[in-house]
């Protein structure tokens, strides 16, 4: 029957070596969740919907209940890791960013970021939860269908590499993404519907036509690294050279088929090798877009940048690629129009606009010339300044479907 070719293959991809493992039964998860995300409703959804399922599957959790921005980031970079088998978030995609940028200012961040996570969906965007269903093959689908399709992933247990982009900005700071980066049109509209987010997924579309009414024009520089030649091995250590930050190394391919990461030596660097200081200019061999006006500027991992907004179709977990996506100045409102109309299925590069464009990168700068508008990590807003970054493969490990 189903379930059983579904385990059968799942039972394939992990001896396979593919990079997959599967959570230890029983097992013991850590359960991060956001009362406030969203419509307000995750604690009831969870109790409701995610709770008997976890039950069933015979998977213990203990909650931790956030009660201020950044709890989580605070409450993962002090945890004890060797109690849990996975770390759940339950809420929005901000919750799981908060977790992974705590986690990697871990002194053993290497290990605690092979820790398997998991997105179990309450927020009003759940991007990774649609781009998870997306990869499993599964129809589009939204609200309690999608929050039942991830706590299923995570009832069967496989979890499997995912990349993540380190970011710097031009006051030092550095952060790590899951999802997006973006600056100008989508996230002006991510930011300024907020005050709509009792609506849920609903109002980014709101939020998409009040800002249509005054369309901006951004003006910046973006250079980027295409995606031609095979990066670095991420987690490359060095001690010269590049941007960098002290940590531990860690092994990519194997020995976290239980969950458990193996011994790891301290004292190493994960350098970011493809970015030079922002006092210098950009490498020769990269691209610097001609033009100085922008709509919107973003960068994406995943293939949804919402529930119901599939910017990359073909993207992966682990693809090494992160997809670029920018609009030029002098597009009108009826092109932005129909931009959004058509990623409800991902349609919008046949729309053959020439003020879209699509770029597969490793690497990139984004450099306002006129501070304006939000720029935004993980839909996290960050001022609005010089930023770059650049792909690792395989950094993190998420809890996934076939």
């Amino acid at each position: 029957d189903r379930p059983l070719l579904t385990l059968l293959l799942w039972f394939f991809l992990v001896s396979a070596g593919a990079g997959y493992g599967l959570l230890p039964r029983p097992c013991h998860v850590m359960v991060v969740l956001n009362p406030q995300s969203g419509s307000g409703r995750a604690l009831q959804l969870f109790q409701s919907q995610v709770q008997p399922m976890l039950r069933e599957a015979n998977i213990a959790f203990t909650m931790f209940i956030t009660e201020k921005r950044n709890h989580a980031w605070e409450l993962v970079r002090q945890e004890d890791m060797s109690r849990w088998d996975a770390l759940v978030a339950m809420a929005g995609d901000g919750l799981l960013y908060e977790i992974i940028n705590g986690l990697m200012e871990r002194p053993d961040w290497a290990s605690a970021i092979q820790k398997p996570l998991c997105i179990l969906p309450g927020g009003s965007g759940n991007a990774l939860a649609a781009s998870l269903n997306h990869y499993a093959r599964k129809g589009p689908c939204i609200k309690e269908e999608l929050l039942m399709n991830c706590t299923y992933f995570l009832c069967k247990g496989l979890h499997s590499p995912m990349d993540l982009v380190s970011l710097w900005t031009a006051s030092g700071k550095r952060l790590f993404s899951f999802l997006s980066f973006g600056w100008g049109f989508v996230s002006d509209v991510d930011i300024a519907s907020e005050r709509y987010r009792k609506l849920g997924s609903a109002r980014f579309t709101v939020g998409t036509f009040q800002l249509l009414t005054t369309l901006q024009v951004y003006k910046g520089r973006l250079s980027y690294l295409l995606a031609e030649e095979p990066s670095p091995t991420s987690g490359a250590m060095s001690s010269q050279g590049g941007q960098s930050c002290r940590s531990t190394q860690h092994d990519h391919q194997g020995s976290f088929s239980n969950g458990k990461s193996a011994h790891i030596p301290p004292q190493l660097e994960l350098e970011d090798s493809l970015l030079v200081p922002f006092d210098q200019p950009v490498p020769k061999h990269w691209t610097t877009v001609p033009d100085e006006e922008f709509v919107s500027i973003v960068g994406i991992l995943q293939s949804h940048l919402g529930a119901d907004l599939l910017l990359a179709p073909t993207a992966k977990l682990c693809d090494d690629v992160i997809h670029l996506f920018y609009v030029t100045g002098g597009v009108s409102r009826m092109a932005m129009i129909k931009f959004f109309m058509a990623m409800d299925k991902g349609t919008h590069l046949s729309l053959n606009n020439p003020h879209l464009h699509y770029v597969p990168v490793k690497a990139f700068r984004l450099e306002p010339l006129v501070p304006k508008g939000f720029m935004t990590v993980d839909g996290e807003v960050l001022p609005c300044e010089p930023l770059q970054g650049q792909l690792h493969r395989q950094l993190a490990r998420i809890i996934s479907g076939p």
